[in-house]
């Protein structure tokens, strides 16, 4: 029986893999099955961080406000803040907040002595 010449299909799609994985260590990077394992990983892992990222960065902005609320009175804390902030129709978010907080932080306890009165 003769010899049948396969297509490049596969070919180029487990080519495409490796320059995927061009960067894994090991076996990781050269064999098929396990650069395909590892491809999966990785993408769920990219996918999982992603929502991880936002959860982290809005932890890292509460804790800058607390931070520097509480440096200038001590009985003042973020959720009382974040509260007068609403009821004062104040649109600024938690991203704004800590950068006028680690920047500008006259201006954060300005903000807080308009609502507070």
């Amino acid at each position: 029986m003769t010899r049948i010449r396969r297509g490049y299909i596969a070919r180029r799609r487990r080519t495409k893999m490796r320059l995927f994985a061009s960067s894994f260590r090991g076996a990781h990077s050269r064999l098929s099955r396990t650069i395909t394992q590892q491809k999966i990983r990785a993408l769920v892992s990219a996918h999982r961080d992603r929502d991880r990222k936002k959860r982290d960065f809005r932890r890292l902005w509460i804790t800058r406000i607390n931070a520097a609320i509480r440096r200038n009175k001590v009985s003042y804390i973020y959720s009382v803040l974040i509260r007068n902030l609403y009821k004062a129709q104040l649109v600024l978010n938690r991203k704004i907040l800590a950068q006028i907080a680690i920047l500008n932080r006259n201006c954060l306890y300005m903000i807080s002595n308009e609502i507070i009165n």
